[in-house]
């Protein structure tokens, strides 16, 4: 389709398609076009013009959005003296490469990931092409598509700051070394001059009056949690694991994070108008939205890295008061092994149910007449479930929404982990801050239920469930770099998955000589 694009708009010059990173990250390429007989008479009428020049330096500074210049082949400007019809066409080749990674991506598609969904058909090549051929100042129509994506300028900003930062040598390192948590007001002559020193770098009011000495002071500390604050940790001055953590985030992988955030933004598909739920898993953060207004936004607990919450679309079609849960066979031996080994009788009072299999049959056994310290944990014998009630891991309210990883949002009884800024420790389910919340807004439309009848059912302890005559869109989502006004946000890659999204955007690399050392 490319191909056919360039074909009509530029005069069927020989080029070829950019390479694209696909799900096996290898590259993909249409065959070259054969050119047409008037072709090399055209070229040869051609000559290099300054805008042409300025088009290639143009292209030589694409690190500027988050691409590789070395991907696309660009003709070195001692070719244009030497053979302009040569540099032209090799021009106009990278020219189409770029334009077209500016306009739909670099990367088409990753596996695992079905958050990332591109709308390509919404920004359509053929017009930029043709208004590239056309302009004065083809330059200008590589800044424009560079820009084109929401929030681009303001990621941009900061992707430019986070490479001059790798270029000056990256961040003082502030050692993790010492007490637990450094504290307001102490002395610490090991932490405080590199954290001060840290600081100056990227908060202007505390380089404006920087300090001295070795005491955690209170500008030093007012520093802390404003930067605090913009990494979505508790800005309490306290430094901590998570604030040493985020304070020796490398500027490398800074640069990568906001690379891979122009990236996914590029033709990225819209929204669905409809209501819908979009969970952002580094941010740990649910928003219900509908036509661009915000209904609600609450805080989640999502899977640790070692049980990874998976990329997911799929519609909240259910939802089930007083849930039981039947507990993975994975939990079971890792997680509930060790407290039946504990007390047995703690468990049975906390619901938890333990079943055999007797000829082909299900039994309940009783929990306190098993020994458990010869229980193998690789080879679990046994089927656990956890009745409904207060106790009951799924809280009060379950979230059904249908998909091959048995995922789903729910209640919890443990609200006080909601207060935690790293809530990455779940087994892979959504747990909500305001369940409630939710069930008010997707009852909405449901005939014959509404908050006074939910309370009811909650309160009967019966397991109820309820079906959703329209299904609401969820899309379960990574994505650790966001824009707010003229700030970006960025948050850990907890499950490594911008890392991978980076390699995918370099792995289809070309590598082609250049035009003159071809030549």
């Amino acid at each position: 389709m490319r191909s056919n694009i360039l074909l009509a708009c530029l005069g069927a010059l020989p080029l070829v398609a950019p390479a694209m990173a696909t799900a096996q990250g290898t590259s993909q390429a249409a065959p070259p076009i054969a050119p047409s007989a008037e072709a090399p008479a055209r070229l040869a009428q051609l000559s290099v013009n300054p805008a042409l020049l300025r088009l290639a330096d143009r292209l030589r500074r694409l690190e500027e959005d988050g691409l590789d210049p070395r991907a696309y082949a660009i003709p070195a400007d001692a070719l244009a003296a030497t053979d302009p019809a040569a540099f032209q066409a090799a021009l106009l080749r990278a020219s189409l490469a770029v334009l077209t990674d500016l306009l739909h991506g670099r990367v088409a598609e990753l596996p695992n990931r079905a958050d990332l969904r591109r709308d390509t058909a919404a920004v359509p090549l053929g017009p930029w092409l043709t208004e590239l051929q056309a302009a004065p100042e083809p330059a200008t129509v590589i800044d424009r598509a560079a820009l084109l994506p929401s929030g681009a300028a303001v990621l941009k900003r900061a992707l430019a700051a986070a490479r001059a930062r790798v270029a000056a040598g990256g961040f003082p390192p502030v050692p993790a070394t010492g007490p637990d948590t450094l504290e307001p007001g102490a002395e610490d002559p090991l932490r405080v001059p590199p954290l001060r020193a840290r600081l100056i770098l990227t908060d202007p009011v505390l380089a404006a009056t920087p300090g001295s000495g070795e005491a955690y002071d209170e500008p030093l500390v007012a520093a802390v949690r404003r930067f605090q604050a913009a990494e979505g940790l508790e800005p309490d001055g306290r430094i901590g694991r998570l604030t040493i953590a985020a304070l020796n985030r490398p500027a490398e992988t800074m640069v990568r994070q906001l690379r891979v955030a122009l990236d996914m933004r590029r033709a990225a598909a819209p929204p669905p108008a409809e209501r819908h739920i979009e969970v952002n898993i580094p941010f740990q953060q649910l928003t219900l939205a509908t036509s661009g207004r915000t209904l609600l936004e609450m805080a989640v607990i999502v899977g640790k890295p070692a049980r990874a919450t998976p990329m997911l679309r799929v519609r909240l079609n259910a939802v089930q008061f007083n849930p039981p849960w039947g507990v993975p066979e994975r939990n079971a031996r890792e997680d509930l092994l060790p407290r039946f080994r504990r007390d047995p009788r703690a468990m049975m009072e906390k619901g938890f149910r333990v079943y055999s299999t007797v000829d082909g049959q299900r039994v309940e056994v009783d929990p306190t007449t098993i020994d458990w310290s010869s229980v193998n944990p690789q080879r679990f014998p046994y089927v656990v479930r956890q009745d409904a009630g207060d106790t009951n891991a799924l809280g009060r309210i379950k979230f059904i929404m249908p998909n091959t990883e048995d995922i789903y949002m729910h209640d919890t009884p443990d609200r006080h982990l909601f207060r935690r800024p790293d809530r990455a420790f779940s087994s892979g389910c959504i747990r909500l801050e305001k369940p409630m919340e939710l069930l008010d807004v997707v009852l909405q439309g449901v005939p014959g239920w509404d908050r006074a009848r939910a309370d009811r059912v909650l309160a009967s302890r019966v397991t109820t469930s309820v079906a959703l005559p329209h299904g609401i869109p969820v899309r379960l989502h990574y994505t650790t770099a966001r824009v707010e006004g003229n700030q970006v946000r960025l948050r850990p890659d907890i499950y490594g998955l911008d890392e991978a999204y980076a390699r995918a955007m370099d792995s289809s690399r070309t590598r082609l000589a250049s035009a003159a050392g071809a030549r």
